[in-house]
């Protein structure tokens, strides 16, 4: 590691706030010039690193991953510049990844919570509502801070999406989960459930496709955000395509979901909602697109500083994580032009420091 790191570009330490004059000590960011010359120079715009709210370290197709594996996906997440993951459920146990120093910081999850047979097969802790507020405790007590319910998902029996568990359930278990000081999160792509979650005092929504109209006040009320996963909602007319022949409610349901998914983000975001980014890698999506979702989002109707926010400073500060402030950890990564104004720059980097250490 360069003991000292000079930071020669302008400084974004908000959406709207410029700096100039930045190093980075031991590791440890500061705006006070020090006593010693750097031992490296790096130009550029310099942002906070990258945020993926939504992501599966841990994850893939099958359920859980050799550590090898997991591994190389922290790396490919950390080389696109994200330096903070919020896990939102992994079958395998990351804690380990935690005290390696090469990979991005992580905030886990545990487990998904789901319902018996109503998800992906190997993916999550499968309940009955009965079981339901246990599980919270279990896995609110295995994460750091956040407990994923699945909300909703196919029921084979009504040929559509359809709440995973009874309203009274849902609220018990959050309940639960905030009694043990976790906050919960839940995988919602339908309407109704979007109502069972905020009566139950939700605390973030995951994709939300199902938003609509009378949910934005509550939203907004309640201070619950959503992480869109919009690069994962683009795989809906796939999804549906391969249901057609024996659910065709619920491929119909689905592609409306995917025909709406970008004015239902701008209508939430215009009136208020928090919105965060979030690739939902780790299973159907590679990792290292964060790049990706944040351009979705400003494609979507987000203004580019907006979409920024979601994955950078207003993201740290939801997840209670320090930006580019003094005494902060050297987490930084530098694009070639400002990226507000020419977005697509965050797509090749120019550099990406993590823990005081020139990664790329």
């Amino acid at each position: 590691m360069a003991r000292i790191i000079e930071f020669s570009g302008t400084v974004l330490t908000a959406p709207d706030q410029e700096r100039h004059g930045l190093w980075a000590v031991d590791g440890r960011l500061t705006f006070e010039r020090p006593p010693e010359g750097p031992d490296v120079v790096l130009g550029g715009w310099v942002l906070p690193g990258f945020v993926d709210a939504h992501c599966h370290i841990g994850l893939g197709p099958a359920g859980a991953v050799d550590d090898d594996v997991a591994h190389a996906q922290a790396m490919t997440d950390r080389n696109a510049g994200t330096l903070l993951v919020r896990d939102a459920g992994a079958a395998s146990d990351t804690r380990w990844l935690q005290q390696a120093p090469d990979a991005p910081r992580i905030i886990r999850a545990g487990r998904h919570i789901a319902r018996t047979r109503r998800y992906l097969r190997n993916f999550a802790v499968e309940v009955e509502p009965e079981d339901l507020v246990e599980a919270a405790r279990k896995q609110a007590r295995a994460g750091d801070g956040w407990v994923k319910l699945v909300g909703d998902w196919i029921d084979r029996d009504a040929g559509d999406l359809a709440p995973s568990f009874p309203a009274a359930a849902v609220r018990d278990a959050v309940s639960a989960a905030h009694d043990e000081g976790a906050r919960v999160t839940a995988h919602c792509f339908g309407e109704d459930t979007l109502d069972d979650m905020l009566d139950a005092g939700i605390d973030c929504i995951e994709h939300g496709t199902g938003l609509l109209p009378r949910h934005i006040p509550r939203f907004v009320e309640q201070q619950v955000p959503i992480v869109p996963t919009l690069i994962n909602i683009a795989t809906f007319p796939d999804i549906a395509a391969r249901a057609e022949a024996k659910f065709p409610r619920y491929a119909a349901h689905m592609r409306g979901l995917w025909e709406r998914r970008e004015e239902r983000v701008l209508e939430a975001y215009e009136a208020g909602v928090q919105v965060f980014a979030g690739t939902d890698a780790g299973s159907v999506i590679g990792h290292g697109r964060i790049a990706d979702e944040i351009l979705t989002l400003h494609a979507a109707g987000l203004p580019a500083a907006a979409a920024l926010d979601a994955a950078c400073w207003g993201a740290r500060r939801w997840l209670g994580a320090d930006g580019l402030a003094e005494g902060a950890s050297a987490d930084v990564v530098l694009c070639s032009e400002d990226p507000r104004s020419e977005p697509e720059t965050i797509r090749d980097l120019k550099g990406v420091v993590l823990r005081g250490n020139l990664v790329r």
